[in-house]
């Protein structure tokens, strides 16, 4: 049983859980998981709706290879109109739950509708129920889950919910499972706390079933063996984790630092892989404990951490002194460069915040960065901030705002609004480093060019996870590519992007794609379903979801226009580094893109490209 072929559909307005069997034309043509949900979505919600309006549907889901056999099968993703954004949002996680989603016998849950009071859902298999979740509002993630847990009477529950974050609807608000693994961005936990859903309990028995059992195994036996024997996914993240990257990206000059005004950072070092390794001066433990992996993976790229006791930020919080999901590159970077932080224990702190409250903490570091360039420019004063001298370096300020940002209290609200918002109501929107309003991540588009050209053109706002270039520009996969240059990086972007929209909607993990091609996923997708798949049936199905999205988008309101960077990053030239005297050259590469992807030139999908790939 490759598909489940059956979704759970609950309204949320009238209390109602009902299942219905799977549109199996869709499966065929989106595979699952991103690309089938967002066919669902864009067909059933008005491209025009109010992200937190009970119009708005959120959408659960699993891929056909999700919770079997193959490696990195735990993927899920949560599918909507992102709060932060307006756009088309999809944000993938991991951990556990989405192989017991899948395992309780559901391809997708979708929801619509607002309860008039809190709720959780409950699913037990094939039964499902909505509950009362008012002692649950107002609670954490973490206790949340523990409540969750006694509630059901069962310690093997998984749970998806969220925190205070994403019931005082902070716009990238997440969605946490298993503690500290979360769909993080454009704000799906906005979405989630509109619609007074607290969280999702799930229990599956019922188990996956894959088309041909001895072919599904010896093709993902082979993915393994090759995923093992990979420099990076073998030895590199295993060993690192995506801290690997930080002393990588900064020696590269394509660290954005201070908000962006800078491309590298003094500090880098202090809050890398290595520094997370190092025994702490004050009581000799090191700040990792331990690694950890989703379901079936072998790479295990996870980081487990404890704080130093002693530290500032939890002194009187006993809570904060056990162990939770360490610091992951995106997360360093943003609460530490962005923010101009090296104390690697603060930012610890305000990850594990992150993982409590339920927010995106790319999002969230980036905001507060843009905040402490207006305290420096005195647009934001101390008036505004209730007395928190918001100074680029501050492990106090920092540790304080990203409090009361997870609580909805006090400046942290004006935080939680994203810095778009922020930096307009400021005075000054040029401080905003975001594409279509979400932050951009820890990639430099001055130093390493292909990532320029990715912000621009993501379907989701500003996203190193929709193509990942750093991959051929830095680290030589398939191949390698001059970072500093913009030629041939318009095929390269359109390239990872379809891969990526495929590997997405398969229920594994991107990070596979360091070792495996579409020719070694194949394989694993053809055992497991009917029917004939191939690499190029894989890479259709992700040029035609990546198409599906952008076709929301357009009609949604965005355009071409929307296709840009931040002023800093087309016009101020990189002042250190293998980058310096660059500025992003998307000029160079966009109106190439949108030939390679059959859209004119003010970005829309053309009458022949939406024939060829039948949308």
């Amino acid at each position: 049983m490759p598909w489940t072929k059956k979704l759970l559909r609950v309204d949320l307005t009238n209390g109602t859980c009902e299942s219905e069997p799977l549109n199996m034309d869709w499966a065929k043509m989106y595979l699952g998981q991103r690309g089938l949900a967002t066919k669902y979505f864009v067909e059933e919600c008005d491209p025009k709706v109010d992200p937190l309006s009970p119009e708005n549907k959120l959408i659960f889901a699993t891929g056909p290879l999700t919770g079997t056999a193959a490696p990195t099968s735990g993927r899920w993703s949560v599918i909507t109109k992102g709060a932060l954004t307006g756009a088309i949002a999809c944000s993938n996680s991991g951990g556990f739950f989405g192989a017991e989603l899948k395992n309780a016998g559901w391809d997708m849950v979708i929801f619509e509708g607002k309860s008039p009071n809190p709720v959780y859902l409950n699913i037990n298999n094939e039964e499902a129920e909505l509950k009362d979740a008012s002692a649950l509002w107002g609670r954490s993630v973490w206790d949340t889950e523990d409540m969750l847990r006694e509630i059901c009477g069962d310690d093997n529950i998984r749970c998806a919910s969220i925190g205070q974050a994403g019931e005082a609807q902070a716009l990238f608000a997440a969605v946490v499972n298993d503690k500290d693994r979360a769909a993080g961005r454009s704000g799906v936990g906005a979405v989630m706390g509109s619609k007074n859903l607290k969280s999702i309990a799930c229990r599956g028995t019922v188990g996956v079933q894959v088309g041909d059992p001895m072919k599904f195994l010896q093709a993902s036996g082979a993915c393994v063996k090759i995923l093992k024997e990979n420099a990076v996914t073998g030895e590199g993240l295993p060993t690192y984790g995506t801290q690997v990257l930080m002393n990588v990206i900064n020696e590269a000059g394509a660290l954005p630092t201070h908000n962006g005004s800078d491309v590298q950072f003094d500090g880098a070092s202090k809050i890398g892989a290595e520094a997370m390794a190092e025994p702490r001066e004050t009581d000799g433990k090191p700040n990792l404990v331990s690694t950890g992996a989703c379901f079936g993976c072998p790479i295990s790229c996870q980081r487990v951490s404890q704080m130093d006791p002693n530290h500032f930020a939890v002194k009187g919080k006993p809570k904060y002194h056990g162990t939770s999901g360490g610091l992951e590159y995106e997360a360093a970077w943003a609460l530490g460069c962005a923010t101009g932080v090296s104390d690697l224990e603060a930012l610890t702190y305000c990850n594990f915040i992150c993982n409590e409250y339920g927010m995106d903490p790319i999002s969230l570091g980036s905001t507060v960065g843009a905040a402490m360039e207006l305290y420096k420019i005195g647009a934001i004063t101390d008036n505004d901030t209730g007395g928190i001298a918001l100074e680029f370096g501050s492990a106090e300020a920092l540790c304080k705002i990203c409090d009361q940002t997870g609580l909805g209290e006090g400046f942290g609200r004006e935080i939680g609004l994203g810095s778009r918002r922020l930096c307009e109501k400021y005075g000054h929107p040029e401080l905003s480093m975001t594409v279509k309003s979400q932050e951009f991540p820890a990639y430099d588009p001055r130093g390493i060019q292909g990532m320029g050209l990715t912000y621009a053109t993501s379907n989701r706002g500003a996203c190193h996870l929709r193509s990942y270039t750093v991959a051929s520009e830095m680290l030589g996969i398939p191949e390698k590519t001059d970072p500093l240059t913009s030629d041939g990086k318009a095929g390269l972007v359109k390239i990872f992007q379809d891969l990526t929209a495929a590997v997405d909607s398969s229920g594994t993990c991107i990070f596979t794609t360091f070792a495996l091609s579409a020719d070694d996923i194949a394989p694993m997708v053809d055992a497991d379903l009917e029917g004939e798949w191939t690499s190029d049936t894989l890479m259709e199905i992700g040029e035609r979801i990546w198409n599906l999205e952008r076709k929301f988008n357009c009609a949604a309101g965005f355009t071409g226009a929307d296709d840009t960077l931040p002023q800093r990053l087309l016009k101020d030239a990189a002042k250190t580094g293998p980058a310096e005297g660059k500025v992003a050259e998307l000029d160079k590469m966009l109106p190439e893109y949108y030939e390679l992807r059959g859209w004119t030139s003010d970005g829309v999908p053309s009458n022949e490209t939406i024939s060829r790939l039948n949308l």
